[in-house]
């Protein structure tokens, strides 16, 4: 894997990891196979990992992602937002990028389509989050040093500091998220 780590490596483990899912779209299942991935790696390797997940999730800090993650999830607080997110890398490069570019893309995708049709579950993927702190204890028998990353999450777009709840603003912004959860 080279002498770093970068995203495009980091999305390879991803994908690797989806592919030895029983199920690639289960976050749990995904990041227990990442996590054994990057045991494989080098202390240091592994570390700068954290730093690419959550760059990840600064890329992912939207107000009109988070607006479809509450008509999805049927509300999300900071932590299910982070969850989601975790979900949300979990699905792996092409579709973790069409989403940040078009949030009302969710809609397409069958797990989300699911999700709707059996009248609302989370998605969610907290132990995405944990991927590499696991993997580093795995591999060292140590928490992984402190102050490691730095999280830099953009300001949310003015244009969407309104209530989630407000299903019509909602349907005029992500019109096939709001017609898979209707009022």
């Amino acid at each position: 894997m080279g002498l770093t780590m970068d995203h495009d490596r980091f999305w390879h483990l991803i994908d690797e990891a989806r592919h030895q899912a029983t199920d690639p779209t289960d976050a749990d299942e995904v990041a227990a196979h990442a996590s054994a991935l990057l045991t494989r790696l080098q202390p240091p390797k592994i570390l700068q990992a954290e730093q690419i997940l959550w760059d990840m999730m600064a890329a992912s800090y939207l107000a009109p992602l988070w607006a479809a993650a509450y008509q999805i999830n049927g509300g999300c607080s900071d932590d299910g937002f982070d969850y989601f997110r975790g979900w949300l890398i979990a699905q792996g490069r092409t579709t973790f990028e069409q989403v940040i570019n078009d949030p009302d893309s969710l809609a397409d995708l069958p797990a989300v389509q699911q999700a709707a049709a059996d009248g609302g579950w989370a998605l969610e993927g907290e132990p995405i989050l944990t991927i590499v702190w696991n993997a580093y204890q795995s591999a060292t028998g140590s928490q992984p040093p402190d102050g490691n990353v730095t999280i830099r999450y953009p300001d949310l777009d003015p244009e969407w500091d309104f209530d989630f709840d407000d299903y019509e603003r909602i349907a005029a912004k992500l019109p096939r998220i709001a017609a898979l959860y209707p009022a």
